[in-house]
């Protein structure tokens, strides 16, 4: 995926990527690795975390959701930096996507024109609109 054509979708909406160094595949990566493309079958266990500034984990399928699983022990295990979900992520699963540890989804300008910026800010409010928070109020 180049920055020419995706869309970075964050709480205050669409942005350019201004993460220019790259990412370098899990299988390539080394100790000097600063930002790695992460698959969503990857054990998150077994990862070296130290020096990590961006993790990428790539959506093949909305319909997939090992992703979010995979952000969320990364979360777990104390990983701070930029998280960043790619690929077939649709607007619906934004605030899945937040809750789930993610800072930002890296989406095709394709998809971006057709969900609208709007429909994604619609769900920038993920902390309130919760299962668990309607349960408790």
């Amino acid at each position: 995926m180049t920055s020419n054509s995706t869309v970075i979708v964050r709480d205050t909406g669409f942005a350019a990527d201004d993460w220019a160094q790259g990412f370098t595949p899990l299988a390539e990566a080394t100790q000097a690795s600063t930002a790695i493309d992460l698959p969503a079958e990857a054990d998150p266990d077994a990862l070296r975390l130290e020096g990590l500034q961006i993790i990428r984990i790539p959506f093949a399928s909305f319909a997939d959701g090992r992703g979010f699983t995979l952000a969320r022990r990364l979360r777990l295990r104390g990983y701070a930096g930029r998280l960043r979900a790619a690929g077939h992520v649709i607007a619906d699963q934004y605030a899945m996507a937040r809750r789930a540890g993610f800072d930002e989804v890296e989406i095709p300008a394709a998809l971006a024109a057709r969900q609208p910026e709007a429909q994604w800010l619609a769900r920038a409010d993920w902390r309130a609109h919760d299962y668990q928070a309607r349960l408790r109020g």
